[in-house]
């Protein structure tokens, strides 16, 4: 019983300090114009519980803070459900399709960040790729939701002022359906790439202190 308690409280403060981490990154890093930021390493603590305390874990911890991002982003979630945010009239399936993706497969994906734990010897780089596949997962869930979703902003994206001319060479050459893709690769990969980098370097440098990457269970 105590161990179960101890598992919830650290995993309980490790889901406090992502949101912290999140909520201070909102402070200073400007967001992307459709959503999306890169944040300071907000999404470790959550691949943290799982490389401590097993993956299985790590997915309730992830549905536990994908529900917390959704309460931080109460006025986006709430914005979709109105007339006008996908379109014409209340597009209630493409708001669900989003509450899902863009929340909750998007941060319990998370979960997987302890899946290398007893798969590779050296801490660091256990780490390290498990955060790589946990980010990388939550990478593809952004990727399917903005294909799905916003597909039809493409064309706009990479021809608009300012963007480099392989953007319109992109529009000329691919199908929509195939432009829709690619775009929503490049929009998400702009914050998602580097917070990928990011994490995987920190956790890198952080398995170097044993306490932090002792597996509890």
């Amino acid at each position: 019983m105590k161990s179960k308690t101890k598992k919830i409280t650290e995993s309980a403060m490790l889901l406090a300090v992502a949101i912290v981490l999140e909520l201070v990154s909102k402070m200073f890093i400007p967001e992307m114009p459709f959503g999306g930021q890169i944040t300071l390493v907000s999404m470790l603590p959550i691949v943290l519980i799982s490389y401590r305390h097993g993956v299985k874990w790590g997915f309730v911890s992830g549905v536990a803070y994908a529900l917390l991002e959704m309460a931080i982003g109460a006025k986006t979630v709430a914005a979709a459900f109105q007339p006008g945010y996908f379109g014409d009239g209340v597009m209630l399936l493409n708001a669900l399709i989003m509450c899902v993706l863009d929340y909750l497969v998007a941060y319990t994906v998370l979960g997987l960040g302890g899946c290398f734990r007893n798969k590779i010897e050296n801490k660091g780089v256990s780490l390290m790729c498990g955060s790589l596949v946990a980010l990388g997962a939550r990478y593809l869930a952004h990727i399917a939701s903005g294909y799905i979703l916003f597909a039809g902003w493409a064309e706009w994206f990479f021809t608009q002022e300012g963007f480099p001319a392989w953007g319109a060479q992109l529009v000329s050459s691919l199908s929509p359906q195939l432009l829709g893709l690619v775009y929503s690769i490049v929009y998400n990969g702009m914050y998602m790439v580097p917070e990928i980098i990011i994490t995987a370097v920190v956790s890198l440098l952080l398995a170097r202190i044993p306490k932090i990457v002792t597996k509890v269970s």
